[in-house]
């Protein structure tokens, strides 16, 4: 690991197109800014770490794919089986006179 020591308004760069800047200190809390393009995902430690652990759960989920496509379907007025019309039999546009 790298240890590099900064003041106030000081900065580090990491590698051509990220950028830590100490932004305040007060105590024993340092703020940084930290300027990344947008393709490089920037999270506090503990976040990614919930981050992981939820996609591993996610991965083990005996939950299949066409379930949450039906309960995507069903909660966003989507698609039915029967073909019947979202608003019930009757109430579409066919058969109006």
């Amino acid at each position: 690991m790298l240890v590099l020591a900064r003041k106030l308004n000081e900065s580090i760069i990491i590698g051509d197109d990220i950028e830590v800047v100490v932004i305040d200190i007060k105590g024993d809390q340092v703020k940084l800014g930290i300027s990344a393009p947008k393709r490089i995902s920037v999270h506090r430690k503990e976040i990614y770490d919930e981050i992981q652990q939820e996609n591993i759960a996610a991965m083990s989920s005996n939950l299949k794919p066409e379930t949450l496509k039906n309960l995507s379907d069903f909660l966003s007025g989507g698609p039915k089986e029967d073909g019947a019309s979202k608003d019930g039999p009757g109430t579409g546009e066919k058969g109006k006179s």
